[in-house]
């Protein structure tokens, strides 16, 4: 229990870049994916909005998740430095039919990440949580603790999310999705005129190992794991106790199991739907939680970029938290222009900011109670990852 884990290798998929770098410059623009659906069976056009993804094809029976989950996982695994076969790789990009599996093995919710692992040939533990909106995030505390009690000795952790017909209709019949003439403004995380999410597609993928096996290859290191708590608001199936008491007590423990105080935390990657329920109760939490400390820190939201990626929506969050350690900038909360007063936080509206932290937290809570976060530290030491430079930058210096 005493192994420190590091990320050494970060892969993504969005609606707003295919790569990790390109996603990731986005949401530091403020850019949004959002867009009217269309094209998904059993559904009318134009009727809800999401943010999907282009470029990625199908198998040979329609399915996306697999492509979506392999293309992070092999970028993570090559950014790790890892070996990465190129075949599947390749067709995935050029949109190509990928092998599909039997139609029986899709009964399985256990398939997509055995396709993946079989792809990349791992052949230590594979596990699968259906945990909601915080699936990704528990995977991630799963996979910590798997390398911590000897189980694995590095661990490919991620999710992918695609939007289905009648994951859409359920959403659409609860009204918990956002309608706006224009796309883009319609998911308003922490503003007074939020109406709901958008639905999102997309991918990440995270390489986590041990601090001294990543030492002695000479890995690239992003940022340390420091801790995970997970927790049950036994409320409701989809609503949250209005005093945020699970809440209060999740970060209270993550910071301990982190051996950190409030006013260590630069950071909070906060669920923020756009939802009213769930971004009130998320910023009554972190006040009462952070107490003073609450006013120095910064949080903020991509779900407004990239759109709610239910399953994958912790990993994917989480990615971007490392990034954010990584260039000590917090992106902004798009759409954000008429805060909530209920909403009283540092929420980083409408633009990113600079500034140098050294801890953050990513928290997910989400439908059946499941309530998760997971506390970093950036990695400074040697062999710690650096911005990469612009383009025009790299250009010169080649």
């Amino acid at each position: 229990m005493n192994d420190r884990v590091v990320i050494t290798g970060v892969g993504m998929t969005t609606a707003v870049g295919l790569d990790r770098e390109t996603s990731w410059k986005s949401m530091r623009d403020g850019k949004s994916g959002v867009r009217r659906l269309c094209g998904v069976p059993h559904l009318p056009d134009g009727l809800l909005l999401a943010a999907t993804v282009d470029g990625i094809g199908a198998d040979a029976r329609g399915d996306r998740n697999f492509p979506l989950g392999l293309a992070a996982a092999r970028e993570a695994v090559a950014d790790s430095g890892g070996p990465t076969p190129q075949m599947i790789t390749d067709l995935a990009q050029r949109g190509e039919c990928l092998p599909s599996a039997p139609w029986w093995e899709n009964l399985y919710l256990a398939t997509p990440p055995a396709r993946v692992a079989n792809a990349l040939g791992l052949c230590g533990p594979r596990l699968c949580n259906s945990t909601a909106c915080a699936t990704g995030t528990i995977a991630t505390i799963n996979a910590l603790r798997a390398i911590r009690d000897g189980q694995c000795d590095a661990v490919v952790v991620g999710g992918a999310q695609t939007i289905h017909p009648i994951l859409a209709a359920g959403f659409y019949n609860m009204r918990v999705l956002a309608q706006h003439e224009e796309p883009t403004h319609a998911c308003r995380p922490f503003d007074a005129n939020r109406t709901g999410f958008v639905m999102g597609e997309g991918s990440a993928a995270l390489v986590l190992e041990r601090l001294s096996d990543a030492r002695a290859r000479g890995a690239w290191i992003y940022a340390e794991l420091l801790g995970g708590t997970l927790l049950s608001d036994a409320t409701h199936v989809t609503d949250l106790s209005t005093d945020s008491t699970t809440l209060i007590e999740l970060l209270n423990k993550t910071l301990k199991r982190a051996r950190l105080v409030p006013g260590d935390v630069g950071y909070i990657n906060a669920h923020g739907t756009g939802t009213k329920q769930n971004d009130a109760m998320e910023t009554r939490g972190i006040r009462t939680a952070f107490g003073a400390a609450a006013n120095d820190l910064c949080i903020s939201t991509v779900k407004a970029n990239i759109g709610h990626l239910i399953n994958a929506a912790g990993v994917v969050e989480l990615a971007t938290t490392v990034l954010a350690l990584r260039d000590g900038f917090a992106p902004p909360t798009v759409n954000l222009t008429h805060q909530d007063p209920e909403c009283d936080l540092d929420c980083i509206p409408l633009v990113g900011r600079r500034r140098q932290f050294e801890h953050a937290l990513k928290i997910s809570i989400a439908f059946g109670g499941h309530l998760a976060a997971i506390a970093l530290r950036r990695w400074s030491g040697a062999n710690a990852r650096s911005e990469p430079a612009p383009a025009f930058e790299r250009r010169l210096a080649a």
